[in-house]
């Protein structure tokens, strides 16, 4: 094989990600991935798409080699490949954030009360939720927690934050996050806590965000 032929194998090899990549809606199921295993049924139901479509999109990221699947029973659950793959979105969002005005111009909207969003760093806030001068809260569901969460975090679900509002200081600052900064789950989290007299901020990252820069997450026991 000559250079010519070989050095466009290599790209095409690299392309078959990027195209993979290149649909919304696969971009979203690999966000929906990186929070933990999941049937074709929930993520249908989570992109408001039919089975038919979220199989055809899981296959091209299969094909690819970016998730694999598992059968159990006749369901089809899908994980990614590796944690490398939350970290390639992670790093494709933060490349069209700096370079796109467009999504800058998106996310400013989804953010209508800016002061809500906690402007401490990471590593500040995980020393003060260990230090319970804040109260970090997961509004994402109970199976996203287990499969993984920030340290000192609690395991809120958005649909349950009112009923289990006693457990909530009013004392404290409470930080909510959820699937990263395109997850909505933490805004509505922190309108309903300020509504009821809260002191309340959210922060962008997700577990994915948390991963990528190093920091450790509460993953389950191997036991």
């Amino acid at each position: 094989m000559n250079q010519r032929k070989l050095k466009d194998l290599l790209y095409e090899q690299v392309a078959r990600i990027g195209k993979a990549l290149g649909s919304p809606k696969r971009l979203e199921l690999l966000e929906m991935l990186a929070q933990g295993e999941k049937s074709v049924d929930v993520l249908a139901a989570e992109l408001s798409i039919d089975i038919k479509l979220a199989s055809a999109h899981l296959k091209a990221l299969r094909d690819a080699r970016l998730v694999t699947s598992r059968r159990e029973g006749k369901f089809i659950h899908y994980r990614l490949s590796g944690p490398d793959v939350a970290g390639l979105g992670v790093k494709l969002r933060e490349v069209a954030e700096e370079h796109l005005l467009e999504l800058r111009m998106a996310l400013n909207q989804m953010v209508a009360q800016p002061d809500q969003l906690a402007s401490v760093d990471r590593q500040a806030l995980m020393a003060q939720a260990q230090r319970g001068e804040v109260v970090v809260i997961d509004v994402r569901p109970q199976d996203e927690f287990d499969a993984a969460h920030l340290p000192y975090a609690r395991s809120m679900p958005l649909a349950e934050i009112e009923k289990r509002l006693a457990a909530l200081p009013r004392d404290k600052e409470i930080v909510a996050y959820c699937r990263g900064p395109f997850c909505l789950l933490s805004d509505e989290a922190v309108a309903l806590l300020l509504s009821r007299g809260y002191r309340a901020r959210k922060v962008s990252d997700g577990v994915s965000e948390w991963q990528a820069a190093g920091l450790p997450l509460v993953l389950p026991s191997a036991g």
